[in-house]
């Protein structure tokens, strides 16, 4: 039994159907040829009301099936008086399948379609085939229009409760790009205060040191410049604590061959991801550890969507020159030069995953990895003197290079 609420409409239908049983139980006391028929007719209303004002009833399978029997039991000794109660054995069948479940109900209105046929045999002076047709076909039309009504109410359950999902997946993109959004305002922040104020800073530094060792010993000028030289020192280091609070979460609390190891352990593949390190790792500066992160995370995001890989590996290489990030994959492929400028992130296989075998000529859009494409991989690298390249072919599989040079200044410890 459904106990859901129903919809308005569902409740005035059944108020309806309670009317009209009450309404035929009063034809058949209206006919009446005698107390018997009456008293019938007020024990079955009797049994009728008292299980339509019980809520209790209606909410309970097993009191439901107790109310059902003696509702049937009262209607048939009706029967035995009065043809007219035959009438009854229609809005009966609707209780039956609305209270009962159908592997019970449809045996209960073939029961009492089955009684309805006897009962109307019994009065009749003779048989035709109106005896039969009249109860069988209105169990037929009730059967019918039950399980018709229960097959489109499920129906629009399914469709309210996608509505419902689909209104909470909105809900939750557009969290999710809030959440996107504020962090690539951190970045640039971050970006923007390590290119303009703390390398300014760092300018003035090494000026008022040059200035400092060509003022004569004991000249007045050389506490100003110390001053100075203290005051520049003071802001540089809160510029770099400006970038280190607005640093990407995954850099927080951890180095990049960390956040590059956490990034791959989470992925869900297929395919496979491992990372690996070579090299001796080395503190990097913020804007680096930043750049190659970013990277790492539009290639293999789309390597993931995109890629059909069944491996994929993330490699990061620290060298004497040089830093290296390298994400390959033995996916699809695509061929690099057909992807035309602006495309989404093709890194490992994202650029026109169906692509080979001329399957499918699209490539991810721009900016649904979050912007991150390959021109945008390639600017992120050349912004740092480094360089960007990518390697594929249909059927052949991804690989994307990074290649940043060391900074001049190494002792910096990952500031400015």
């Amino acid at each position: 039994m459904d106990l859901r609420p129903r919809s308005p409409v569902a409740v005035i239908l059944r108020l309806c159907l309670y009317a009209l049983f009450a309404g035929l139980l009063g034809l058949a006391a209206a006919h009446a040829t005698g107390p018997g028929t009456v008293a019938a007719a007020l024990g079955t209303g009797a049994v009728f009301a008292f299980g339509v004002l019980q809520p209790a009833v209606l909410r309970s399978r097993r009191r439901s099936a107790v109310w059902l029997a003696a509702l049937g039991a009262a209607w048939l000794v009706l029967l035995a008086y009065s043809p007219q109660a035959v009438w009854a054995a229609f809005p009966l069948y609707f209780l039956l399948l609305h209270l009962l479940p159908v592997r019970w109900g449809l045996p209960a209105v073939a029961a009492t379609a089955a009684a309805a046929i006897a009962g109307f045999a019994g009065h009749a002076e003779r048989i035709n085939a109106g005896v039969f047709i009249g109860p069988l076909l209105g169990a037929a039309v009730a059967v019918a229009t039950v399980l018709g009504y229960e097959a489109l109410y499920r129906e629009s359950e399914r469709r309210r409760e996608l509505i419902e999902e689909l209104v909470a997946t909105r809900a939750d993109l557009a969290a999710a790009e809030r959440a996107a959004g504020t962090l690539a305002e951190r970045e640039r922040l971050a970006r923007e205060i390590h290119d303009t104020l703390a390398q300014g800073l760092s300018s003035i530094q090494l000026l008022l040191r040059a200035a400092q060792r060509e003022v004569p010993a004991g000249s007045p000028a050389a506490a100003h410049i110390e001053q100075a030289r203290g005051a520049a020192q003071d802001n540089l280091a809160e510029a770099r604590r400006f970038v280190r609070a607005l640093t990407p979460p995954d850099l927080e609390h951890g180095s990049l061959t960390g956040a590059l190891e956490r990034l791959c352990s989470r992925a869900v593949g297929p395919p496979a991801v491992r990372f690996s390190v070579s090299g001796s790792p080395a503190a990097l500066p913020t804007p680096y550890e930043v750049a190659l992160l970013r990277i790492a995370q539009s290639a293999l995001g789309n390597t993931l969507r995109h890629a059909r890989a069944a491996r994929a590996e993330v490699t990061l290489s620290f060298m004497d020159t040089a830093v290296a990030l390298d994400v390959v994959d033995d996916g699809t492929g695509f061929v690099p030069d057909a992807v035309p400028a602006g495309a989404g992130a093709g890194g490992a296989g994202a650029a026109g995953a169906g692509a080979a075998g001329g399957r499918r000529t699209e490539s991810p859009r721009a900016g649904a990895d979050g912007g991150f494409g390959l021109p945008a991989m390639r600017s992120r690298a050349e912004a740092l003197g480094g360089t960007f390249a990518v390697e594929s072919a249909p059927g052949q599989g991804t690989a994307v290079a990074v290649t940043l040079p060391w900074p001049v200044a190494r002792d910096t410890g990952g500031g400015a």
